[in-house]
């Protein structure tokens, strides 16, 4: 699995490392089970500290994206979907775009809400 920095480069890398793992279970080369590379691994090769790649881990695991086993193997959930992964990456790029337009989140909540009855 490919992991790159994905998003605006003004967003903290541990989000940008987040999206580009979402970006690869939603493309489907990261499937259910699959084990993530290693934190310090992936940290080396992007070029990121350590607890960058945790927090974005930590920050997946929060969207049930992944798993965190013991001996901090880290895998892909095993009922994380592509599908899944496109609604919380829209998620993101929905906030970015409405807090840059100055929308209050409650408002966009509340459309969302309405949009999904």
């Amino acid at each position: 699995m490919l992991v790159s920095l994905e998003g605006p480069e003004d967003q903290p890398y541990y989000l940008r490392v987040a999206a580009g793992v979402r970006r690869a279970i939603a493309e489907g080369e990261a499937s259910a089970g699959e084990r993530l590379p290693p934190a310090k691994e992936l940290a080396e090769v992007l070029g990121v500290n350590l607890h960058t790649v945790l927090r974005s881990y930590a920050v997946l695991r929060s969207e049930g994206l992944v798993e965190m086993g013991r001996g901090r193997a880290v895998r892909v959930a095993r009922d994380a979907s592509a599908g899944q992964a496109r609604v919380v990456e829209m998620i993101e790029h929905l906030a970015a775009e409405a807090s840059r337009w100055g929308l209050a989140p409650e408002d966009v909540a509340a459309r969302v809400a309405e949009a999904m009855r």
